[in-house]
């Protein structure tokens, strides 16, 4: 384990950067200040950049557009790679007709929408059409009754033998700079172990998620693990991820792992980065670039 200083001298090596968006690039406040210095100095490197985000709660123009209304023009629908894309092909491939019930916003459910299969929101499943649900997606944490449907949800599960998909696998996320929001993936785990049935998760840390990203590069031109780098703030999904991956990893300090915590957390867990940075935000010469 490293620490450097200076996240410029660490990109430097890489061809290609993957960032994690909540925490690396943006938090509860807005954009951190700098960082669109790091997204002009890799365009002027000409190195390749991809946002690899657990954030299912939006189509990748919709997330895009996040970015481009706050300023930050360099992150476009291409750069984003978000777990509802493996969800979207997982329910491709094996879910052929019926009704998909999801958790989460209408906005949440472009991923299955564009999937061709008919969904629903689990507010509106009933003894009507509760036959033709063929599986259930765990996309947002916003957009339902968390009381009445989280029961749906679990009794959707006891009478019916169907996949459970969680698209966004996180636990929590932060809310303020001082407290934490349950997440989609933290709800689904509690009704996972209430229906007593194992789901089907993607995102970090599943290595299907950095997979899914190698392919979309690998598909355009030849490149090697060694030629990538994961930057994420969370050592149970970016680093973690990352490593399993094969990736080089460099733990950010400006998120959900802060500088008073981190060697106590890395102790504990035993999840290495390969490096540790402040922040991802390129700096020359004591100034932002």
């Amino acid at each position: 384990m490293t620490r450097i200083d200076s996240f410029k001298s660490i990109i430097d090596k890489y061809e290609v950067v993957f960032f994690d968006a909540f925490g690396v690039l943006k938090n509860y406040g807005g954009l951190l200040p700098g960082i669109e210095n790091t997204f002009a100095y890799l365009q002027e490197q000409g190195k390749e950049y991809y946002i690899v985000t657990n954030d299912a709660s939006r189509s990748p123009v919709q997330l895009a557009e996040s970015y481009t209304s706050k300023g930050l023009m360099a992150i476009t629908p291409d750069r984003i790679i978000s777990s509802g894309m493996l969800t979207k092909e997982y329910l491709d491939l094996k879910v052929n007709d019926g009704i998909v019930a999801y958790l989460g916003t209408p906005d949440s459910a472009h991923y299955i929408d564009s999937s061709g299969l008919h969904t629903l929101p689990i507010s509106e499943v009933n003894e009507s059409n509760i036959d033709r649900v063929n599986a259930l997606v765990f996309l947002d944490d916003e957009g339902f009754d968390w009381g009445r449907d989280l029961n749906k949800s679990v009794n959707l599960m006891r009478k019916r033998t169907i996949p459970a998909i969680v698209a966004n696998t996180d636990q929590a996320y932060p809310l303020t700079k001082h407290d934490v929001s349950i997440a989609i993936g933290g709800l689904a785990s509690m009704i996972e172990k209430i229906v007593g049935k194992a789901f089907i998760r993607f995102g970090k840390p599943d290595s299907q998620m950095f997979m899914f990203a190698y392919d979309l590069l690998r598909e355009r031109r030849a490149i090697s693990k060694k030629d990538i780098v994961m930057v994420g703030d969370t050592l149970q999904t970016d680093i973690l991820g990352g490593n399993k991956f094969g990736l080089d990893t460099v733990l950010v300090l400006s998120g959900n792992t802060q500088a008073k915590d981190a060697e106590n957390r890395i102790t504990s867990t035993g999840i290495v980065p390969t490096y540790i940075c402040d922040s991802a935000v390129v700096e020359l010469g004591g100034f932002a670039f």
